[in-house]
């Protein structure tokens, strides 16, 4: 992903509310499998990692990514944001 397209991406997740919010428990295989379902469906999501997650969000976001094959736009404090194209993709992305 070029930074031209991380820019893109992640102005248009800036009006976005988080649609997910990773607690104390951090990462559990039922928020994994809710986030690529979301992914599918909205191909960019944002994700809130609360106060009480002792984890890193940047460790937490490169193990979503991994784990649901999507990519990491950008992590700023504690809101992730991951891209993941559609089969039919509804965002198109510069070049």
């Amino acid at each position: 992903m070029t930074n031209k397209q991380r820019a893109y991406l992640s102005g248009l997740a800036s009006t976005m509310n988080p649609i997910f919010q990773i607690g104390k428990s951090s990462l559990t295989p039922e928020i994994v499998s809710a986030v690529a379902e979301a992914l599918e469906k909205r191909e960019l999501i944002k994700v809130s990692v609360l106060k009480n997650c002792f984890d890193d969000p940047r460790e937490i976001a490169e193990v979503l990514a991994e784990r649901t094959r999507s990519q990491v736009v950008r992590v700023i404090g504690k809101k992730i944001i991951l891209y993941k194209p559609a089969k039919k993709p509804v965002i198109v992305l510069p070049e």
